[in-house]
């Protein structure tokens, strides 16, 4: 018997052989759990991939939706680019045509009023228009009206202008102003009608004669008309010419057709709506659109819309002073 080897009972060795089992479990669990984390570790890295590829997915396709937007809309803008240009092109050529339309009529016009009066030479193309517009482009009729108002002419304007000393009872009236320009650059007539009295019908036809020209002299190139302000204030019977205001009436828009840009009557008392009804059924319609009746509590805006207050005179909330024609 070997005295070292140490001796164990039956109970120790069942001991021992249990502790032994119990240490393979444990081990046997660890393994087991491990593997459990690595098959986990392995999910989570397939998930991982996947998700960063629809992710990538869901990037391009959102991309390829943007383009494909941007494309859609530069295609609009493509085809708004060519509606306008086909309105451009369009207006253009009817613009094109208008005007070739109306320098055929200018020359129509030219040729029928030179044939009966070689003195016509002399007049120009925005004059041509002016009666043409005057008579709706009817060649006819504004041949016309031309001839009508150059025999006119020679004989009422012998000179070739009115002066101051064939019309001095008007002058001294002191009722026609001319100052400033609205804001289409038509220079601004006033005129007061509680200043004017009979005192022979020629001298007033004359005087009004005088007026228009000196008021069509100061209309700048481009522009063609003139705009006015009736001013009414004060005005009674004893400043009634319904023969004035006729003769007046027919020579604006007889002789100096769409001179007139727009006529604002101000301060107009109830009396002289009597008058107005005699006069009104021989003012032309083209004419009837121009005046404006402007009531005092709408007077300066009504006028502002028109005119810059710098331009506006004094009397109506502008700036500029009166200055005597």
């Amino acid at each position: 018997m070997n005295l070292c080897q140490p001796k164990f009972t039956e109970r120790e060795r069942e001991r021992e052989r249990e502790r032994e089992r119990s240490a393979m479990h444990c081990i046997w669990c660890l393994q087991f759990h491990l593997l459990q984390i690595s098959k986990h570790i392995h999910i989570i890295f397939l998930s991982s991939s996947n998700l960063q590829s629809s992710s990538i997915s869901v990037k391009d396709s959102f991309h390829m939706c943007v383009c494909e937007r941007e494309r859609e809309r530069e295609r609009e803008r493509e085809r708004e680019r060519e509606r306008e240009k086909s309105i451009m092109d369009f207006n253009i050529m009817e613009s094109s045509t208008e005007y070739k339309e109306e320098l055929t009529r200018n020359r129509l016009v030219r040729t029928l009023i030179e044939r009966k009066d070689p003195s016509s030479k002399e007049v120009d193309d925005p004059t041509i228009r002016r009666f043409l517009h005057a008579r709706d482009f009817d060649i006819s009729q504004a041949s016309a009206m031309l001839l009508k108002y150059l025999k006119w002419r020679r004989t009422f304007v012998p000179n070739g202008f009115i002066s101051a000393s064939e019309v001095p009872n008007q002058i001294a009236q002191n009722k026609m102003f001319l100052q400033g320009s609205d804001k289409k650059g038509r220079p601004i007539a006033v005129v007061f009608g509680n200043r004017h009295f009979q005192d022979g019908l020629k001298e007033f036809k004359r005087y009004v004669v005088y007026g228009l020209d000196k008021t069509c002299e100061r209309i700048p190139p481009g522009q063609e008309k003139f705009i006015a302000i009736g001013d009414l204030e004060g005005w009674g019977y004893s400043n009634s010419d319904i023969r004035g205001y006729l003769g007046a009436l027919s020579i604006l828009q007889d002789y100096y057709p769409e001179r007139l840009g727009k006529l604002f009557i101000v301060h107009a008392p109830l009396v002289f709506m009597t008058v107005w009804k005699i006069v009104y059924p021989f003012i032309d319609n083209k004419t009837k659109k121009k005046i404006v009746f402007v009531e005092n509590k709408m007077l300066k805006s009504t006028l502002l819309e028109e005119i810059d207050e710098s331009q506006l005179p004094e009397i109506y909330g502008g700036q500029l002073p009166l200055v005597p024609i």
